[in-house]
């Protein structure tokens, strides 16, 4: 097992293992550019919203911290922001400086339109790749990855395959000193008791219960009912039958250590060791959540088939235990962990494959994902806009 691999060593202390210059659209009239420069350069990576005015209060903040946590990731080297205005891109300037990388911003009123946007934003981001391919890959601990635990298209292979061999992983990594991310707490509804008592100080057994009653408060207030909608139609088609059954496989890719912390959305955790992240359920915004968060890397167990991945910020590595799914969607799939059902490969035999992949992909493997472009940000909204 090698604790190893080559990374970007960033100003902040983290470590990137991959190298982008982001172009950070902060608001929706300036994604088109975003997304044009980002196709005229290369060595970037365009980061937008549908969303980013009309909004006020939480929902506003929440956006804001999730966009500076993207950019200011450690795979990220430097930052350029467009806006409207500088008025609205000085607020992103001012939370992504503290960070150490070069950051600059254009508003698109005080640039000249479209085209003079476009042309002053392509000079900085050349500017931009051509300084930071400059740097060279540095040795680094592996304990120095935050990994995201992620599950989708869950069916009844996933809480004996696909999640314990990646709780199996977690485990290992959180026992060389890395740090584990389990997010969707939707998902932990029935089993949450077990996290609970695994949850280190008071505060955090407090937070557990409230980020699933949260979720279970919100369906109610629209009228429905988790406790009997979940498991979805897909889940019980792949076998599921209860939401226990459904939320024990859930919890299952976290692992089984102490739960050292507690963080809200986008949140970065502050201490090694498996923490949990209060996401929606939809694998998008979790996803987004995460690596907003610090993840570099996000383990994606499914079961039924789920061709999605992070943005591009972070790295989504795919694994399955379902072998009809491995067969029919290989071009998605990572690592096939059907082995464990159809040859009696063992879970921590799995969760060394997965440890192998991981170490690989920090090393610069691109993952089916990657490669595919099947890479998707969606920034969790907190309210109407207005």
């Amino acid at each position: 097992m090698n604790n190893q691999f080559v990374g970007y060593p960033r100003p902040d202390g983290r470590v990137g293992i991959r190298n982008y210059v982001a172009i950070l659209s902060v608001m929706d009239n300036t994604n088109p550019t975003a997304h044009r420069i980002a196709d005229m350069i290369n060595g970037t990576i365009a980061i937008s919203t549908p969303f980013g005015r009309s909004q006020f209060g939480f929902d506003r903040d929440m956006t804001n911290k999730t966009l500076a946590g993207l950019v200011t990731h450690p795979s990220i080297s430097s930052v350029l922001i467009l806006s409207l205005s500088m008025e609205t891109a000085d607020i992103l300037v001012k939370l992504v400086e503290p960070c150490g990388k070069q950051v600059k911003a254009l508003g698109l009123q005080e640039t000249g339109g479209t085209m003079e946007l476009t042309v002053a934003g392509a000079r900085i981001a050349a500017q931009m790749v051509a300084k930071d391919t400059e740097l060279v890959r540095q040795p680094c601990s592996l304990t120095d990855l935050v990994i995201g635990v992620e599950c989708g298209g869950s069916d009844a292979t996933s809480g004996i395959a696909g999640n314990p061999a990646t709780g199996s992983f977690a485990d290992r990594f959180v026992d060389a000193g890395g740090t584990i991310v389990l997010s969707e707490p939707a998902e932990w509804m029935g089993a949450e008791h077990l996290l609970v008592e695994r949850a280190e100080n008071p505060e955090d057994k407090k937070n557990i219960v409230e980020f699933v009653q949260s979720f279970e408060d919100i369906a109610l207030e629209a009228g429905l009912d988790m406790q009997q909608t979940n498991p979805s139609p897909d889940n019980m088609n792949g076998g599921l039958t209860t939401l226990e059954e459904k939320s024990l496989g859930a919890i299952a890719k976290g692992g089984t250590r102490p739960i050292v912390e507690t963080i809200r959305y986008a949140d970065q955790p502050s201490k090694r060791g498996l923490v949990c992240m209060h996401t929606g359920s939809a694998a998008c915004e979790s996803m987004s959540g995460l690596v907003a968060g610090g993840c570099q890397i996000v383990i994606f167990s499914t079961g039924r088939g789920n061709s999605i991945g992070s943005t591009e910020v972070g790295v989504t590595i795919k694994v399955s235990g379902n072998p009809n799914t491995v067969k029919s969607m290989p071009e998605n799939i990572d690592i096939d962990l059907s082995t464990i059902i159809t040859k009696n490969e063992t879970i921590d035999h799995g969760g060394q494959r997965i440890w192998d992949m991981v170490e690989k992909v920090a090393n610069g493997k691109l993952t089916s994902a990657e490669v595919l472009g099947e890479c998707q940000l969606a920034v969790s909204r907190w309210g109407l806009s207005v």
